[in-house]
């Protein structure tokens, strides 16, 4: 009666066990078991008590089996089983002996670890996504970082920041060249920006604002005491400030013969001494150079070393005039209208047409001369708009001729009058008048303007007077 109750109890707690549990005697009989176990091998829980676990085991439903194991090793052992239906089953068990030492009964729990290792794949899946997102977001960061300055939608200024992309990360000299004003150092900025010395310091050298007597002192330092007028504790030189780093000399054609000399010598044996110095100490620093001069030419004329140019024109880059990419304009003068309303707290905005004049203007000062412009306008002029009439009279005629300057006459002309008859036969009188300059015949005009070769004879008698 009392072993009943017994084996009542435990069947109780092996049923209701949250473990999934299979008994075994000694030559592996199945005693027991939990029926959640046998859901997860695709098997019915009531139709395996007195099975051999080695029959199980021999017709794949077990395979293998975990009591098989601990029958024959008498000792824990733990496995990972791989079911029919899909299911990954970690099984561990466990030998029990009697008094006399004898291995009696196997106990194993399985566990069901599919939900775990699905959960484990889809968590090691977002993780690699997470890494992309964080790799996108860096490349995203560093090219804000790169470009946020840099305004590019002509083909010329996107090939030279594709091409600065592509050298910024070695450390090979970059010599920038151009006209004044073309923003030669906002490019250098980028090759820094770009580069593995990012993080450590810029040093910008403009080589035509420091005098000839001083620049000796200034690129290279001096020791305390080295001349009349010293500072007590010497001075760091500029190239000093650039170890690590990035060193630009802007106007390099200005740099003194004497001084390209010593520049040329610290490139090569990347040392430096201080003036009154008797130490050399090593330095380590990226070199970019600018000039608006023709070095070639200084070279033939001797007034530039032909071994340091080599040394500069490792990688030349041409930045064009601001004329030679129009396609930037626009974008320049947004960029700098934002930024110009911003400091001087201003809401000024420009009128279209005034995008369109400003657009076909030659920029003898290029950037430099864009940006100028832009703050006076916004400082000097009044009105909420700025308008064409608004421009400098030196901006508005030299305006180079523009295909659609016929159509910012349409936007002026419907502003000041309402008249569509007026208005349209304006502008076509202005049609008229570009292709009678453009063309050589009348049946030429006729195909430029999608007309008939009589219509065209026929406008050109009516608008006589204004050819």
């Amino acid at each position: 009666m009392y072993d009943d109750m017994l084996e009542e109890e435990l069947n109780k707690i092996i049923e209701t066990s949250n473990n999934n549990i299979l008994i075994t005697d000694q030559d592996g009989i199945i005693l027991y078991s939990n029926p959640k176990l046998w859901e997860i091998y695709g098997m019915k829980s009531d139709s395996y008590i007195g099975t051999s676990v080695y029959q199980l085991e021999s017709e794949g439903l077990l395979a293998p089996s975990i009591n098989a194991i601990v029958l024959k090793e008498k000792k824990a052992k733990r496995i990972m089983q791989e079911t029919k239906t899909g299911h990954v089953v970690m099984s561990t068990g466990y030998p029990i002996f009697n008094k006399e030492g004898r291995l009696v009964r196997v106990i194993s729990y399985g566990q069901d670890q599919t939900e775990i290792l699905q959960l484990q794949d889809q968590f090691e899946q977002l993780q690699r996504k997470v890494k992309g997102y964080q790799t996108e977001v860096e490349d995203l960061r560093e090219k804000e970082l790169d470009y946020h300055y840099l305004i590019a939608r002509s083909n010329e200024t996107k090939h030279i920041l594709k091409t600065i992309h592509n050298v910024s990360k070695t450390d090979a000299t970059i010599l920038l060249l151009g006209p004044s004003g073309v923003g030669k150092s906002t490019f250098a900025r980028a090759v820094h920006d770009q580069s593995n010395r990012k993080k450590e310091p810029f040093i910008e050298v403009n080589c035509s604002t420091i005098p000839e007597s001083l620049f000796e002192s200034e690129i290279f330092g001096y020791e305390p005491g080295s001349f009349t007028g010293a500072n007590k504790q010497g001075r760091q030189g500029l190239i000093e400030q650039a170890d690590s780093g990035t060193l630009f000399l802007d106007e390099i054609g200005e740099l003194p013969l004497a001084m390209q000399a010593k520049l040329l010598k610290v490139l090569q044996e990347k040392k430096i001494k201080r003036i009154g110095g008797k130490k050399e100490n090593h330095i380590n620093f990226r070199l970019v150079t600018a000039t608006n001069q023709d070095l070639k030419e200084m070279v033939s004329q001797g007034k530039f070393r032909l071994d340091l140019f080599y040394r500069l024109n490792v990688i030349p880059i041409q930045i064009p005039a601001l004329h030679e990419r129009k396609e930037d304009i626009p974008l320049l003068i947004q960029h700098y209208l934002e930024k110009t309303n911003d400091k001087y707290q201003k809401f000024k905005k420009i009128h279209p047409s005034t995008y369109e004049v400003l657009t076909h203007y030659h920029w003898p000062g290029n950037i430099r001369e864009l940006e100028n412009l832009i703050e006076r306008l916004i400082l000097t002029i009044e009105e909420p708009i700025i308008f064409p009439e608004h421009l400098p009279q030196s901006i508005t005629g030299q305006v180079e001729p523009s295909e659609d300057s016929t159509f910012l006459a349409i936007e002026q002309e419907c502003e000041e009058n309402f008249d569509l008859k007026k208005t349209l036969e304006k502008v076509e009188r202005q049609l008229i008048a570009k292709a009678w300059k453009k063309c050589k015949t009348t049946y030429e005009m006729a195909e430029h303007l999608g007309i008939s070769q009589p219509t065209v004879i026929y406008k050109l008698k009516k608008y006589k007077q204004y050819l």
